[in-house]
């Protein structure tokens, strides 16, 4: 009988022992935009601004797979504990007392 995998740390790449203590997480970045640029807008109306924006996006030669990895990026996996505190530190909001990375 087989026990549990080591695992990998999928920021440092350090090989995890089975028995060490280890983080799950998971990373979803979504690109948001709450109104479109004014200069964008033609005589005021939205949906033709919109319309207008599809239009470029249609006409455009940007790979459809390239714009949607802009707009939606997921990714799962386990850290280390030294990786897990970096991640933390960087996500945290900045306290006017802390220092450089």
């Amino acid at each position: 009988m087989t026990g549990p995998q080591a695992k990998t740390c999928a920021t440092c790449g350090r090989v995890l022992a089975a028995h060490a203590v280890y983080y799950r997480f998971s990373l979803v970045l979504e690109g948001e935009q709450d109104i479109l640029d004014p200069s964008d807008d033609l005589g005021g109306n939205p949906a033709e601004a919109l319309a207008a924006l599809v239009r470029r996006l249609d006409e455009g030669s940007a790979d459809p797979s390239e714009l949607e990895a802009q707009v939606h990026w997921e990714r799962t996996g386990v850290v280390c504990s030294e990786c897990r505190s970096v991640a933390v530190r960087m996500l945290s909001p900045a306290t006017e007392d802390a220092g450089p990375h």
